[in-house]
């Protein structure tokens, strides 16, 4: 499976920055482009291990639910 580096913008709109076979090639890379982020885009820059592009792009704006056991209200 690759690894994928997307390019996150405002409402989670992807923009594919390539596919690499290796972690440390993925990684190298989108080290270099966080390097370059402006950080008052907004913008982000991730990195995911995935089957394909759709499940990268599936897994990257899935929304998450909140863990129950840390929202405090047991304290």
């Amino acid at each position: 499976m690759p690894y994928y580096v997307f390019r996150m913008g405002m409402f989670k709109v992807l923009e594919k920055q390539g596919e690499w076979a290796t972690f440390k090639e993925a990684r190298a890379h989108v080290n270099e482009l966080r390097k370059t982020l402006d950080p008052k885009s907004g913008d982000k820059y991730r990195m995911i291990f995935a089957e394909n592009e759709i499940a990268a792009q599936e897994t990257l704006t899935a929304e998450r639910e909140l863990d129950k056991t840390l929202s405090g209200d047991d304290w």
